[in-house]
């Protein structure tokens, strides 16, 4: 079983490679890892990420998001693999060969391969925005539908919101990572969430790993912050006999 503080992974929204590397050193070994994404990579690039991440930093999740034809995404993924992130993720709409290619070179690492996660249906589109660009289907369904394909393709798991998780871990089975963000503790300040979901349910309906944000990077002692969320997930475990998916 994952320890509860492996399962969070902290989200550093900036593009200050100071103000990163600093909340990174911060929460090192109080989480399972960091996220970083398109905003950070876009304004530091590979050697910003190496600056943070460094030679003992916690794990990365590279959280950009790859979708073009699948040589483009396969050379992507290989051009990525020096950084060692622990998880990257593509769009699955880019099709089940663009799918494979980004699995296949994750492969080429070997025991050390990042494990590529899909994205399914961005939270910000709804039933209407499909439908304007084609896709006359439910959310909920084109998301169980794009996450089974992923499945399917070699990926090893997807991102997605806490109203899929149930769904999404009966559809995939217990192996298929859920990488959920949208979490909040009952103790944090909501922000502009409107909807959330704490640790503990989340977990209880079948993440494997939350990223959280400003719950802990706007804390005045942000390592103290991610402790909290970890107890919190550990009093969930044990209240449930060891909920949760893949490890």
């Amino acid at each position: 079983m994952m320890s509860a503080a492996s399962r969070i992974f902290c989200s550093i929204d900036t593009t200050e490679i100071d103000a990163a590397r600093r909340l990174a050193a911060q929460v090192n070994g109080a989480v399972g890892g960091i996220k970083l994404g398109l905003e950070f990579f876009s304004a530091q690039g590979p050697a910003g990420i190496r600056a943070v991440v460094g030679e003992d930093g916690p794990p990365l999740f590279l959280d950009l998001k790859l979708h073009d034809i699948p040589n483009t995404v396969g050379a992507g993924v290989r051009a990525a693999l020096p950084l060692a992130p622990a998880f990257m993720t593509i769009h699955s709409s880019g099709g089940p060969a663009m799918m494979r290619a980004a699995a296949e070179a994750a492969a080429s690492a070997g025991a050390k391969r990042p494990k590529i996660l899909a994205v399914t249906v961005l939270t910000s589109l709804d039933d209407a925005d499909l439908a304007k660009v084609g896709q006359a289907v439910p959310v909920a369904d084109q998301v169980t539908r794009l996450a089974l394909l992923a499945k399917e393709s070699g990926v090893d798991g997807v991102v997605c919101s806490p109203a899929e998780v149930a769904a999404l871990r009966a559809a995939c089975g217990p192996d298929f990572i859920l990488m959920v963000p949208g979490i909040r503790p009952v103790w944090a300040a909501a922000n502009d969430q409107k909807r959330f979901t704490t640790p503990a349910q989340a977990l209880a309906a079948g993440a494997d790993h939350l990223v959280i944000g400003r719950p802990i990077t706007a804390s005045d002692d942000p390592a103290a912050a991610a402790r909290r969320i970890a107890a919190e997930i550990a009093d969930a475990e044990i209240g449930g006999a060891g909920i949760g998916g893949a490890a």
